[in-house]
């Protein structure tokens, strides 16, 4: 089944021809730009990365080590959430706001060095999530690949490791702004705050964390088998966390939970 849904992405991308790849470095976008490069040539493909205010800052140089693993030419654009018109607001539209705004700068990538199409790491599992950057991919004739041969998360990892990626096992990650509660003025203080804490987080063994921020409160997510280390470390994460900002400093008994502020729309 899962060696159907990767000739299904192989035969999409073959019908694309030349594509420019919107390239983050997690694990969905490295696969992706992983099989175009391996199916069209590194001549038909360019992997673009987006570095602004929401990416963490740990993720600029591994994507940028990514590339150059996989063999893809590479190029990183400077860009501004903060300065798009309504997504500082922070509604539910916020990702597409997002989204509409980077595939605006690949556009005239994509046409200025001949390329006939742009991709992004759209998967099978989103199609179920309330992800209004689709509707933007959509709007501009972006595609997504992956999720259109129907591989989730899990059988990406595993074909991930299958070719030899290191990021078959990486921690899920999301722009900081994912971080702050619907309806809460995103700003450049709120997402260093949260880009700062959860590093730290990340210094004392925790690889899946999000800090998720309530106003002056913070909400750590870890997964369930994490939660213990967590509280053994409970005394140096509070000081650390207020002495970001964070007035109290909590932990969800849930746990880690993708898109969970999506919660708060229900």
């Amino acid at each position: 089944m899962i060696e159907q849904k990767q000739e299904a992405l192989v035969s999409i991308l073959q019908d694309m021809k030349k594509v420019v790849v919107a390239f983050s470095g997690g694990v969905d976008s490295t696969f992706l730009l992983k099989v175009a490069v391996d199916t069209l040539g590194v001549e038909n493909v360019l992997a673009v990365t987006a570095d602004s205010e929401t990416y963490p800052t740990s993720e600029l140089e591994e994507a940028k080590q990514l590339a150059s693993h996989i063999g893809a030419r590479h190029e990183v654009i400077e860009t501004s959430e903060l300065a798009i018109p309504g997504y500082t607001e922070n509604d539910k539209n916020r990702c597409y706001f997002c989204k509409s705004s980077l595939f605006d700068h690949l556009v005239p990538i994509m046409q200025e060095k001949g390329f006939k199409n742009i991709v992004y790491g759209v998967i099978a599992d989103d199609m179920s999530e309330f992800r209004p950057g689709m509707r933007a991919a959509k709007e501009q004739g972006v595609r997504g690949p992956l999720a259109e041969a129907d591989l989730y998360k899990e059988e990406i990892r595993e074909l991930s490791k299958q070719v030899g990626l290191p990021t078959w096992d990486k921690p899920s990650f999301a722009c900081l702004s994912s971080r702050i509660a619907y309806g809460e003025t995103i700003t450049q203080a709120k997402l260093t705050k949260v880009d700062k804490s959860e590093a730290f987080l990340k210094t004392i063994g925790l690889r899946q964390v999000r800090v998720r921020t309530h106003e002056d409160i913070a909400r750590i997510e870890v997964e369930p088998q994490d939660m213990q280390k967590l509280l053994a470390n409970h005394q140096r994460v509070t000081e650390k966390l207020q002495s970001y900002g964070y007035k109290f400093v909590t932990m969800d008994l849930v746990g880690y939970k993708s898109g969970s502020m999506n919660r708060a729309l229900s």
